[in-house]
């Protein structure tokens, strides 16, 4: 049986792992590593008990460093695992650093990679992601795309070869851990929210965390919006808020509930039952969309191009004082768009396998 490496290690990984274990269990041996790019319970345990995924094979325990310092760690102990394993394909998911690391070191060790989430781009080339998601593109052997545009970008770079529209991976997650209204009563009832009457916020990109003017403008624009919101806080945003002095005063903020970081279902059951999303997460804004939720982001750019095209997604960085808010003027991107992608996934790269 031919053998895969699966490179995870953040919170967005672990929610598309579920569908890419279950596609391909029987079919090959998988060999599932985590870097430890997000360790603690709300960014890493939580996910595998909710989605019921297996233990991982190989746990790197990498954590936090600098950007350049957590790749290179992170490859040394991948080409260890690599090395004793001899896997015959390397998946990887996403534009995270653990997506690179698992691109660089699957290319020194002359093995086939997998990218999965192929051909997003912004129009930003300075974002860790882009840097993150290019150089893994071109690197890769076969390309997971989840919309047309992708597709696109990749040609335009000139590769032409293991281009495959899959669809995208996430909405196999949503088909399965959807939430039933029984459990998205309960858990608004909890944190006192009533549906359609508050918006869910998220910030957690480096970009935007690690920037005291930006966290400066968002508390300032918090403060004037009109509606409830609901925070789960980022640990790395709570932590930089601490550092610049703003915690205090976010937390007077009336309306504003800050929780903890939730889990995927949780996340769903906020995201359906909402007036709409502001936030800076990929994730998030293909959730809204499929709830049929505006979602305003807090970045200048989207890679997710057909949800920003028909209005789904808006991108506002953090001006929310002069921003006129709308939350039902949008279209759909249509039924086809939101089709599940895993077995197509699975086809392409299983296929690429026994054709070697």
């Amino acid at each position: 049986m031919k053998k895969i490496a699966v490179v995870v290690g953040a919170r967005p990984q672990f929610i598309k792992l579920a569908p890419v274990v279950e596609i391909f269990s029987d079919k090959v041996k998988l060999v599932i590593i985590h870097t430890g790019q997000h360790y603690d319970f709300e960014m890493s345990d939580v996910f595998f008990h909710q989605l019921n995924l297996p233990q991982v094979d190989y746990h790197l325990g990498i954590g936090s460093d600098s950007q350049a310092a957590q790749v290179g760690r992170m490859m040394i102990e991948l080409e260890k695992v690599f090395v004793k394993e001899s896997p015959d394909m390397t998946a990887v998911i996403g534009d995270t650093n653990s997506t690179l690391a698992g691109a660089l070191a699957a290319a020194k060790n002359n093995i086939p990679l997998a990218h999965i989430e192929a051909g997003l781009r912004s129009n930003n080339n300075h974002l860790p992601e882009q840097i993150n998601r290019v150089v893994t593109d071109h690197l890769s052997n076969i390309f997971c795309c989840p919309t047309q545009s992708s597709v696109d970008h990749l040609k335009a770079e000139g590769i032409k070869n293991g281009i495959f529209l899959t669809g995208d991976i996430l909405y196999d997650v949503i088909d399965r851990i959807i939430p039933d209204d029984e459990f998205i009563d309960s858990f608004l009832a909890e944190n006192n929210l009533k549906p359609g009457d508050y918006i869910l916020f998220t910030v957690h990109r480096a970009e935007n965390a690690d920037s005291i003017d930006f966290l400066q403008a968002l508390v300032a624009g918090l403060e004037n919006l009109p509606w409830q919101i609901f925070l789960p806080l980022h640990p790395r945003t709570k932590g930089k808020l601490e550092e610049f002095g703003l915690m205090n005063r976010l937390s007077a903020i009336a309306n504003v509930r800050i929780s903890e970081p939730v889990g995927i279902i949780e996340s769903l059951a906020l995201t359906k039952s909402s007036l709409g999303v502001m936030t800076d997460s990929g994730g998030l804004q293909r959730e809204a969309a499929f709830f049929g939720k505006k979602s305003y982001i807090l970045r200048d750019e989207t890679e997710w191009l057909e949800l920003k095209r028909c209005g789904a997604v808006v991108c506002i960085k953090s001006d929310l004082r002069n921003t006129e808010f709308d939350w039902n003027s949008y279209s759909s991107p249509g039924s086809e768009y939101f089709q599940k992608a895993s077995q197509k996934i699975a086809d392409c790269i299983i296929n690429a396998l026994y054709m070697k």
